[in-house]
């Protein structure tokens, strides 16, 4: 672990005590401080972004699309609370860094890509990486991925204007699903999803956030993209 790195994971220790408050995590379960310290966030960006790399901040990834801060990964992740054996549903794979963080910590990871450029960078920079437990799809990801449903667990990267009924469907009794909430652009609140034993669905409002919006065409039908099965 480079000194960037450390910083990186350090800022993450402390902005976690900091927005304890809100979250009611004073510190991340080290599993996922593992897999954040395993992950090379480098990977997951290019050409003088690479530099920036270990900060705690959001970077562009083209498209009009970021990689989001690392605080903001580990923070999503420790929330859905997943286990060896989850099968994970990720919306918005972006570069792929989300998706890398969970395949350590789950057993499958699923994930879903709006833009084709992306979803196709993403498929090839994980398979070179050699990650064998991700699935990459392009396509609209407020549907979900049926097929592979239900969900232990489903991380949405973007911002939804309300909590898609698709979604909830497609998670199991007991899992947990965590979604940014509101206007593209404007405030936005991270929502904590739970869906109870018996299917009762109970949310909470976490903290406020600011992603790229969601994509959210009712007639958009999500296609499996080349090789992702």
């Amino acid at each position: 672990m480079n000194k960037k790195q450390k910083h990186m994971l350090d800022t993450i220790r402390q902005e976690a005590k900091f927005t304890a408050s809100y979250t009611g995590r004073e510190a991340f379960d080290e599993r996922v401080m593992q897999a954040m310290q395993v992950i090379d966030r480098e990977a997951f960006v290019s050409g003088n972004n690479k530099a920036l790399a270990f900060e705690n901040s959001p970077l562009p990834i083209g498209h009009g699309q970021t990689i989001s801060q690392p605080y903001m990964v580990a923070l999503m992740t420790d929330l859905v609370d997943v286990t060896t054996e989850s099968v994970v549903l990720e919306i918005g794979t972006g570069s792929g860094y989300q998706a890398a963080i969970l395949s350590q910590l789950v057993r499958q990871v699923f994930t879903i890509e709006k833009i084709p450029e992306l979803a196709e960078s993403a498929r090839q920079r994980l398979k070179s990486l050699g990650y064998e437990n991700i699935k990459v799809r392009s396509g609209s990801g407020y549907h979900g991925w049926k097929e592979k449903a239900p969900f232990d667990a489903i991380i949405v990267t973007a911002a939804a204007t309300h909590i898609p009924q698709s979604l909830v469907d497609q998670l199991k009794p007991g899992a947990r699903m965590v979604i940014p909430i509101g206007l593209p652009y404007m405030y936005q609140e991270l929502m904590l999803v739970a869906k109870g034993k018996g299917g009762t669905v109970h949310t909470d409002s976490v903290m406020g956030v600011s992603f790229v919006p969601l994509v959210m065409a009712d007639d958009e039908a999500s296609t499996d993209a080349a090789k992702s099965d």
